[in-house]
């Protein structure tokens, strides 16, 4: 079987690089931390890979908001290539600072197969300032998105000044009558915040976390699923695990949510690229 091959962008302000290789690698791909530069100058082509991340940190230090410097770069640069990426039906997810980029490029949410033109927008948080805490997420069932399928809930944290998802009316009716809006922010039971802060950290509107592209291989959102990649990394993990060993049941301390969303990613390409 051939290997699947993530590309994990790096440099400029991106910091989760090496985190994001590491869940990638759990998850049976073969990662390849490269940098920006790297992909601009030609030295590295993006037709060589499969799934490409576009990962948290603070690109350019969000100097002219957050992504739109990164966004512009590699629009300018290899904007051709990216499309032509999106068109191969291969994978992109885009997680914090790595989704503002998505939705600054227009690669989200690609309404009418339109993967050039900007939307949707995420701003600066309800709340002033910048959170950094675990939130509970709902997944939407019928989401055609290539990430989450079989994920039902999900625990994942947020680090971010500029996460607020918004959207005018018209485009936000779309998004959720094709099911494209993938993840909500909701409470430990799964229901919906309704806004309430911090369940909802940021303000977005409809509780909006991630969204998708309609075909479901274009993928962004703000909390970060590759810090959760050992049971270990979750606030609650040693009341979890009380609860898990009087149940009798053994848990995989390396088969987490955040694992099993790239390892759906991995799946997709083995089944159906390869």
């Amino acid at each position: 079987m051939k290997k699947v091959n993530a590309l994990v962008l790096t440099g400029f302000g991106l910091n989760c690089d090496t985190e994001t290789a590491f869940v990638f690698e759990r998850a049976g791909a073969v990662a390849h931390r490269v940098h920006i530069n790297a992909l601009v100058s030609g030295k590295v082509k993006l037709a060589d890979f499969q799934i490409l991340a576009f990962g948290g940190g603070f690109s350019w230090g969000d100097d002219h908001g957050a992504g739109v410097i990164q966004a512009l770069k590699l629009k300018n640069h290899i904007g051709k290539d990216l499309l032509e990426f999106v068109a191969d039906k291969k994978l992109i997810i885009g997680i914090c600072n790595g989704f503002q980029a998505l939705v600054n490029l227009g690669l989200l949410p690609g309404l009418d197969g339109d993967y050039t033109k900007r939307s949707v927008s995420v701003t600066y948080n309800d709340c002033g300032n910048f959170r950094d805490q675990w939130v509970h997420l709902a997944a939407n069932s019928q989401s055609p998105c290539v990430f989450t399928q079989g994920i039902k809930t999900a625990d994942f944290p947020v680090r971010h000044g500029e996460g607020k998802f918004i959207s005018d009316p018209a485009i936000l009716e779309r998004l959720e009558k094709n099911n494209q809006v993938v993840f909500q922010y909701a409470d430990k039971k799964g229901q919906l915040a309704k806004g309430e802060f911090p369940l909802n950290p940021n303000g977005s509107v409809n509780d909006i976390a991630g969204i998708c592209d309609p075909t479901g291989r274009v993928f962004g959102l703000m909390p970060h699923p590759e810090a959760y990649n050992h049971v270990t990394n979750h606030p609650d993990w040693t009341r979890e695990a009380q609860k898990q060993k009087r149940a009798g049941r053994l848990v995989d301390p390396e088969q987490t949510i955040g694992i099993q969303l790239f390892k759906n990613a991995v799946d997709y390409i083995n089944h159906s690229l390869f």
